[in-house]
C-alpha cells in the first residue's frame, strides 16, 4: 500500500507541476547534452606505425575509407587533423609499410584516402584507424565491415582535448 501510495503522490505531484507550468506558459529549457568522445576500439591499434606519412592513396586504390573529426563538447568539425589508416588489402598486409597511410581533414572535418580494397583477415574484413597527434587524445579504430565486397567504409572521430 506504501507503494501506491508514493506512486499516486508522485503521479499527482507530477502532473499539478505539468499543468501549472502549461496554464502559466513557462517553458522548460532544452538541455544541451555534449558530445561525447569516441572511446579506442580493441585490436584498433594493432600493427599501427606511428609517423606514417600523408600519402595521396594507398597503393593502386579502388576501396575509400572516409569519415568525419569532431571536437567532444560542442560537435564542431576539426579541419587539418591527421588520420593514419592501415589495413589488410589485395595488396598487402596491416603489418606492411606500404599499407599505411595518413591524411588531412578538410575545412568541414572530413577525410576521405583511396587504398586497396580490404579483405579479410582473421575472419572479418575490417580497417585500422587512428588519430595520433598532440592537440587532442589519441584514439584507435578498427570498424568492421559488413561484407568483403564492400569497397568503401566509414568512421568517425570524436576528440577530447588534451
Amino acid at each position: 500500500m506504501t507503494v501506491d501510495l508514493l506512486s499516486r503522490r508522485t503521479l499527482l505531484a507530477t502532473g499539478g507541476a505539468a499543468i501549472v507550468t502549461g496554464v502559466a506558459g513557462f517553458k522548460v529549457p532544452a538541455q544541451a547534452k555534449g558530445v561525447a568522445p569516441t572511446p579506442s576500439m580493441r585490436g584498433g591499434s594493432n600493427n599501427y606505425r606511428p609517423g606514417a606519412p600523408i600519402v595521396k592513396r594507398i597503393g593502386g586504390g579502388g576501396f575509400w575509407m572516409s569519415g568525419t573529426v569532431r571536437r567532444a563538447g560542442d560537435g564542431a568539425p576539426l579541419a587539418g587533423q591527421r588520420i593514419q589508416i592501415w589495413a589488410h588489402t589485395t595488396e598487402g598486409h596491416e603489418r606492411d609499410t606500404r599499407s599505411h597511410g595518413a591524411t588531412l581533414t578538410d575545412a568541414d572535418g572530413v577525410f576521405r584516402l583511396e587504398m586497396p580494397q580490404i579483405v579479410p583477415a582473421f575472419g572479418q574484413p575490417h580497417g585500422h584507424l587512428a588519430y595520433d597527434s598532440d592537440e587532442f587524445e589519441t584514439v584507435f579504430l578498427r570498424p568492421v565491415m559488413p561484407s568483403s565486397k564492400d569497397t568503401s567504409l566509414e568512421a568517425h572521430f570524436v576528440l577530447q582535448p588534451v
